[in-house]
């Protein structure tokens, strides 16, 4: 008899877990994608913004990682795919704005004078001053990002150049990441024997190689995410169930059965195998009565909410000269008003390919950092007035907008919280005694968009394993 698999979410994670289970499990096999909202998709999101297409949750990938592009490749789209222009980013703090220094991992400087231009003297002085401080160990322990590095390096760093660059990944607090989950580079160069957090970022950053081309560290998609998932839908050839909540997940004699729909008329799904691909939240109310212990540790797991605002602005504007600008907590305009924007990506100067149908520019705004919601109760119109307001701060252009669009990711982005990959490591644990129940998504093992692929197919592989045991291929063949 042909196996029967649940997939619970219909985001990378769930999507890219139902395209590796029709791969090994075969045409036979019944797969039924199960989906909250009213469309799949999750967190990557594709519009249309003055004629193009354009990306409204996550915009591009690391490159440097072989799941999209191996995905796109199995799923013959890898011709849609693109890499950045020239332009640098350049980061608002200390009321001025500077281009972001290179040589440093995730803001940490590798030497001293690569962050010179963003910090005060005063702050400079910190870090040139880091070498003679006791050696540092982390004895294998986990740390706040924050903490640790403002004992070390001081205040500016973290606030000028580590938490902007990480609130662009997890719209967080420094002060609340874990080190080893959000920079795994600096921490294994510490384990490694590095003595100070110079010496680790040094250590960690990648060797030059003079006489090899440099590769591109990110990419994206022409003309959007929307190719990517409408190919992973077709080459499922899993049954959609849209607009259907999963209310109760419970172990039957043969397998499992979900609830779905609505409370008061609900449908049962009896199903060989579960893959939960949902956020931390939603995992843990349906493992709360099969696997206890895991639901209360993703109960730590906490999430950020963000906005993303879409600008096409006339084509005789002229940008700045950058890829986009983050902005640092607490930057205030000339007036003393605080910025509500955290960071600007100018999309028509770090993607050539993105300029609307008549030669518009566009302009995406984030907004959201963890623990601050009141920017985030405001309605569309306020937003939107904002972030332009910001905008002008920020370049001078107070054009008006051809188009504009905003979307809202509650809760969309989880925290990687100090001793994240232990919390993590004792969920897997627990799920692993339960054959038939996997899990994929964001909370796991990293928030891009490869990260989530990888949960995805990783859990696909647990549930072949469990349902025809011996046949596995390994991803990619």
């Amino acid at each position: 008899m042909a196996p029967r698999v649940a997939v619970v979410g219909g985001g990378i994670a769930g999507l890219a877990a139902a395209h590796r289970l029709r791969r090994e499990l075969g045409p036979q096999a019944e797969i039924v994608l199960v989906e909250q909202a009213s469309r799949v998709g999750g967190k990557l999101r594709t519009v249309e913004l003055a004629g193009r297409s354009y990306d409204v949750g996550a915009e591009a990938f690391l490159a440097r990682r072989p799941e999209v592009l191996r995905l796109a490749d199995e799923l013959g789209v890898a011709d849609d795919v693109v890499h950045p222009g020239g332009f640098s980013a350049s980061v608002r703090a200390g009321s001025r704005t500077r281009r972001l220094p290179t040589g440093t991992v995730m803001g940490v400087p590798a030497a001293p004078e690569s962050v010179r231009d963003v910090l005060s003297d005063a702050g400079l002085s910190l870090v040139r001053a880091e070498k003679d401080l006791p050696p540092l160990r982390l004895e294998g322990a986990d740390a706040s990002v924050g903490e640790l590095l403002r004992g070390r390096v001081g205040d500016e760093v973290v606030d000028r150049l580590v938490e902007p660059l990480l609130g662009g990944v997890y719209a967080g607090d420094a002060n609340r990441l874990g080190l080893r989950a959000t920079i795994p580079a600096l921490a294994a160069a510490l384990d490694g024997g590095a003595e100070s957090i110079i010496a680790a970022a040094s250590s960690a950053l990648p060797k030059p190689k003079p006489d090899a081309p440099k590769p591109p560290v990110f990419g994206a998609f022409q003309n959007g995410y929307r190719r990517l998932i409408d190919q992973l839908l077709i080459a499922a050839d899993a049954q959609l169930r849209l607009g259907l909540p999963v209310r109760g997940l419970t172990r039957t004699e043969s397998g499992w059965r979900l609830e779905i729909g609505a409370a008061p008329s609900p449908e049962f799904l009896d199903v060989d195998g579960v893959v939960l691909a949902v956020p931390a939240p939603a995992a843990r109310r349906l493992l709360q009565d099969v696997v206890p212990s895991a639901a209360a540790k993703l109960g730590e797991v906490e999430l950020a909410s963000m906005i993303v605002v879409g600008l096409a602005l006339p084509a005789d504007v002229e940008l700045p000269d950058a890829s986009g600008v983050l902005i640092a907590r607490g930057e205030r305009h000339d007036d003393g008003t605080p910025f509500t924007a955290k960071a600007f990506t100018f999309s028509s100067n770090k993607w050539p390919h993105l300029r609307g149908a008549n030669g518009e520019l566009l302009v995406r705004g984030s907004v959201g950092r963890f623990g601050e919601t009141a920017d985030l109760q405001l309605d569309d119109a306020e937003v939107l007035r904002r972030v332009r307001t910001d905008f002008a701060e920020l370049t001078g252009i107070a054009a008006q907008p051809v188009e504009s669009t905003v979307v809202r990711w509650g809760g969309g982005v989880p925290q990687y919280g100090v001793g994240h990959l232990d919390l993590i490591a004792d969920v897997e644990r627990a799920l692993s005694d339960v054959p038939g129940l996997a899990l994929a998504g964001a909370a796991l093992h990293g928030v891009g968009v490869p990260a989530c692929i990888a949960t995805g197919e990783s859990a696909a592989m647990d549930i072949t394993r469990a349902l025809l045991p011996g046949t596995l291929r390994e991803v990619g063949r």
